[in-house]
């Protein structure tokens, strides 16, 4: 039997390296005679000295320790506790920089998991201003010393890292958690301590709309003290909620919620369409990019007035409704029923006649979609960064569909998809990266798979 090799770096060395390129997390790519090492902090073609933190057979994780000769893409970052919070990774990384970045990633796993050779690129479809642009933020508390206060998590842990500010927050929910914050600690109120189960509040989660509104959910481990105190600080909320959630639990929300003032709704508008939100509605946090996005999609899907479309993972109905004007019949599909609950009532109130929604699992579902008379003419998938699952995609394969646009948040797992389409039949026809989270390492992708012939259904 062949003896293993041993690692070239051990824990505690200190390195020089060259970074040959960033890794779908923001980490810097080194070679140590053929050994992989992963530097945080690093940027693609950065010379650095760094410290080796941990070793495993196939690769290292380190750290950077001292920028030798940095990127002309390197920029400081503008947030303050960049460095240790794990909410954002390619601060460090030129706007510029960061979406030819993004657009690469997209390549990458397209070319190397996909197999596809050539593919119709556009031009990812960047931010004219890549800040404050979530309008949902959700805000662990923790205490520091006697007081409370709210941040992120560091990355990989639940050591909190307090901030009074987030730059990519919408500021009136980061002002939302301060005044929730001044509310604990002016009325004494006790933060809840996940190691031990004792203390009480748990988080706060703020989301905004278009429209201007503000809607605010206070989460706490029992029954809300100091109800009156806590509305006087959020007097000029449009929505606010309490959320008591008991159980040790990384989850926020626990099951019981109570409107405490105002409106138990909001409104969003996503083109000309408009959404209501509760607490637990699940909307893209990038408004602006969100309408960019599903404009690529209904541009990609060319449906005609004729045609049944299926819209796969519908969610509340937002890319549903967007499509509906175009074709004859959309059909949505979600295995969550409060959001088809929430995606019939959309459709009601923006007047939309020729939707469908059915609450179950798309692979479940799509087969009896298709055996219809008439069978289906296209389909929207918008599956969980996990993709699709296997089942689905055969079920797309044998149907009558000509084509599928994919929008996915993960490029590894929408290439992974795509490939079993292209060898079922598809090709891929077009392909354009929407950057929904800057200063992230995430990015939107839509695809469109055109059928090669009427005659590769598999059937």
């Amino acid at each position: 039997m062949a003896q293993k090799m041993r690692p070239p770096v051990e824990k505690n060395d200190d390195l020089v390296v060259t970074i040959e390129s960033l890794t779908n997390e923001g980490q810097g790519v080194a070679r140590v005679e053929s050994y992989t090492v992963f530097v945080v902090g690093a940027l693609a073609g950065e010379e650095v000295k760094a410290h080796v933190i941990k070793v495993l057979p196939t690769y290292a994780i380190a750290k950077t320790l001292e920028i030798l000769k940095p990127s002309p893409d390197r920029v400081r970052p503008a947030c303050a506790v960049f460095s240790q919070c794990g909410g954002c990774s390619l601060w460090h990384l030129s706007y510029p920089a960061q979406l030819k970045q993004k657009q690469q990633f997209v390549q990458d796993a397209l070319s190397r998991l996909g197999g596809f050779s050539e593919i119709p690129m556009q031009l990812i479809v960047g931010m004219e201003d890549p800040t404050r642009y979530r309008n949902k933020g959700s805000f662990p508390f923790g205490s520091a010393g006697n007081s409370a206060v709210f941040g992120f998590y560091a990355e990989r842990s639940h050591r909190l890292v307090p901030f009074s500010d987030c730059l990519i927050q919408d500021e009136r929910i980061v002002d939302a958690a301060r005044r929730v914050s001044a509310w604990a600690n002016t009325c004494g109120i006790p933060v809840y301590d996940e190691t031990t189960g004792e203390g009480q509040l748990r988080h706060v989660v703020a989301r905004t709309t278009a429209e201007g509104e503000l809607m605010v959910t206070v989460v706490t481990k029992g029954p809300l003290k100091k109800k009156d105190d806590l509305l006087s600080f959020l007097e000029e909320c449009d929505s606010v909620w309490h959320n008591e959630n008991p159980k040790q639990t990384n989850v926020v929300f626990g099951e019981k919620f109570t409107l405490l003032s105002g409106r138990p709704t909001l409104t969003e508008s996503i083109g000309e369409k408009r959404f209501s939100v509760s607490p637990q509605s699940f909307l893209q946090i990038n408004r602006v990019q969100t309408q960019v996005l599903y404009e690529t999609a209904r541009e990609f899907l060319a449906a005609k007035p004729t045609e049944t479309v299926v819209d796969a993972y519908c969610g509340v109905g937002t890319i549903s409704l967007s499509i509906a004007e175009d074709c004859a019949h959309v059909v949505g599909i979600e295995q969550v029923a409060p959001a088809i609950e929430d995606a019939k009532a959309n459709a009601l109130a923006n007047g939309v006649k020729n939707a469908e929604f059915i609450c179950g699992n798309v692979e479940d579902v799509l087969p009896r979609l298709f055996s219809r008379k008439g069978g289906v003419d296209a389909i929207v998938l918008d599956p969980p960064r996990k993709g699709c699952e296997e089942a689905a995609l055969e079920a797309i394969a044998k149907s009558t569909a000509s084509r599928v646009v994919y929008v996915s948040c993960n490029p590894a797992t929408l290439a992974r998809d795509c490939k079993y389409l292209a060898e079922h039949g598809f090709t891929l026809s077009a392909v354009c990266p929407v950057d929904m989270f800057p200063q992230t390492c995430h990015v939107e992708t839509v695809v469109l798979m055109v059928r090669a012939s009427a005659d590769d259904r598999g059937v």
